[in-house]
């Protein structure tokens, strides 16, 4: 029983493609137009997957500062030096003591008289950390976290940098989800009329069917095999678009890169989103042929 059943779908699918191909002008600009329309949201996507580790490298990373107490000892700040390197968070550390932060501050502000008159130092030791995670909450989250510390008088960063980084990739994926919702929205409606069409053109066919007793089921399965498979290869080739696009972006990113001796490079889309990618244009195919089926099928009776 199962075996007919895939017989059925197999030979469906068969005269489908055999369909695709005789009217091949018309099927690859369809599936040129569902390409594109994937591509941008998608390119936006890869862009602000990016801008992370890429602002990171420019900005050389976010960085906390750990300022100890006047009276913490060399034992304490070993114990702090311990924490630090067992955080998964802290991907490097710099200790500056207090009398390395007096010297650069002599040397960056040239005021050696005033502060050799001082009776003693009064800068603090401290930690210089970069961290992997650059948002503000998880920033703010270790932050409270090393506060607590003992001997930690103030953990300070920048606050504005991460939520300027963070804000820019938020507004990028609300652009990415609005596009995406828009042009699937095109991309349902050119299936609806590229269906409608084919429901018109077969006509006499849906009629002679449904005279020697084929039931609605079995009429409409090529058409959601048709809007299916077209968003399928629409979606292929929305991936190659992608990926012709950042080869080229990355050839020009090297010479930048040169530059200003940094480690430019886009990264292509991970093997999950590249299957939810195909599978969600698969399904917007599908789904712009089953309205399209539902909407003008019932109209078709045989005389």
């Amino acid at each position: 029983m199962i075996q007919a059943w895939l017989m059925q779908h197999w030979h469906v699918f068969v005269f489908t493609l055999k369909r695709l191909i005789s009217t091949p002008v018309t099927s690859l600009l369809s599936v040129i137009v569902i390409g594109i329309a994937f591509s941008l949201p998608a390119g936006i996507y890869i862009l602000m997957d990016n801008l992370r580790s890429i602002s990171g490298q420019a900005a050389g990373s976010p960085q906390m500062s750990l300022y100890f107490k006047t009276d913490a000892s060399k034992s304490d700040i070993e114990k702090i030096r311990q924490r630090l390197e067992e955080n998964a968070q802290i991907v490097h550390l710099q200790f500056i003591s207090k009398k390395t932060a007096l010297q650069q501050l002599q040397q960056s502000s040239g005021v050696v008289d005033i502060t050799s008159g001082l009776a003693r130092n009064p800068l603090p030791d401290a930690f210089v950390v970069n961290t992997l995670d650059s948002t503000a909450e998880a920033l703010k989250q270790l932050q409270t976290t090393m506060q607590a510390w003992p001997k930690i008088e103030h953990v300070q960063f920048d606050a504005a940098w991460a939520k300027r980084l963070n804000t820019m990739i938020e507004f990028g994926r609300t652009v990415v989800l609005m596009l995406s919702v828009l042009l699937s929205i095109a991309i349902i409606a050119v299936m609806f009329n590229t269906i409608r069409l084919q429901i018109l053109t077969k006509r006499e066919e849906i009629e002679v069917s449904k005279l020697i007793g084929a039931t609605n089921s079995f009429i409409q399965r090529p058409f959601l095999y048709f809007g299916a498979i077209q968003g399928l290869l629409g979606g292929i080739t929305a991936l190659c678009i992608i990926a012709l696009a950042i080869q080229t972006l990355n050839e020009e990113l090297t010479e930048i890169a040169q530059l200003y001796t940094l480690n430019l490079h886009l990264q292509h889309l991970s093997t999950g989103d590249n299957i939810s990618l195909l599978l969600f244009s698969t399904w917007l195919g599908w789904l712009g042929a089953r309205i399209s089926v539902a909407t003008h099928l019932w109209q078709i009776e045989p005389k």
